[in-house]
């Protein structure tokens, strides 16, 4: 997908982060952008930034809820009329390990990674399928094919969006050729992911206080999340993968290493 002027795109998690880079490049390229998130104060602070860029719609958008999804889409067709690309990208993180995550913060997390993802893809194909041309971009993470950090709920989300944004691009191949899907799988990217509990729902503990004795690996994550690729960096990969028609961006290739040493670790079972 080479010419994005004038099609519309919308973003999820669209107020910070990845979501934002995107949504500035989709401007920059001329594109209308929906920018979708939970966050109402971040939101409007968002669109009134990007507003002097192009055109661009903030929905607040609760991507775990279907109705809320579906909402969205409404909204942009109500407004742009169609929409050409689809950025799955809200999401939450957490550190933690597996005795002290409740069942509360899975279902908090496996709800916006990959639920969000599911709600997305399910509700806006028949609006990419009806253009000449679309691509969805699901959001998952260099985490997707890593499994040594405590981070169960996110580690297991981001896996199934690797697998599902896959088997999805296999099976458009033939069903929806128009439609291209790619997953972008970020490694430390400089984000404000920390702050992610601000919009936890109730009956999640805050991770500081159901697991005290991570702290001090909570602080090294976020330090190095603070030194990590752009956001804008990983937009640009973006573009150029869904130029290219790319069904998987990796804005850190030196994580490839850690990938090898959990597919070395698998085949030695093998012995």
């Amino acid at each position: 997908m080479r010419n994005l002027e004038g099609r519309v795109a919308v973003v999820t998690g669209g107020a910070n982060g990845i979501g934002y880079g995107l949504a500035t490049r989709f401007l920059q390229e001329g594109m209308k952008v929906v920018i979708a998130d939970l966050d109402a104060a971040d939101l409007e602070s968002a669109a009134g930034r990007l507003g002097a860029l192009g055109e661009v719609l903030p929905v607040r958008t609760d991507v775990a809820d279907p109705d809320s999804v579906r909402a969205l889409a409404d909204a942009t067709v109500e407004n742009f009329g169609a929409v050409h690309v689809l950025c799955n990208n809200a999401g939450v993180g957490g550190m933690q390990r597996f005795a002290t995550t409740s069942l509360a913060t899975w279902e908090w997390t496996l709800g916006v990674n990959l639920w969000g993802v599911v709600n997305g893809c399910n509700i806006f194909l028949p609006l990419l399928a009806a253009q000449d041309e679309a691509y969805i971009v699901n959001t998952a993470s260099m985490a997707g094919f890593t499994t040594t950090a405590p981070l169960h709920p996110y580690i297991a989300s981001k896996a199934a969006v690797v697998a599902l944004s896959e088997s999805m691009a296999h099976e458009f191949a033939t069903e929806y050729p128009h439609v291209g899907v790619a997953v972008l799988c970020p490694a430390y990217t400089s984000t404000s992911i920390r702050n992610d509990e601000r919009n936890a729902p109730a009956g999640h503990v805050p991770r500081a206080q159901a697991d005290p004795q991570l702290e001090e690996l909570r602080d090294k994550v976020n330090s190095d999340i603070d030194q990590g690729v752009s956001p804008a960096y990983v937009a640009d990969l973006v573009v150029a993968a869904m130029a290219a028609r790319k069904t998987h961006i990796f804005p850190s290739p030196d994580w490839f290493d850690r990938w090898q040493d959990r597919v070395d670790r698998v085949r030695k079972q093998l012995d």
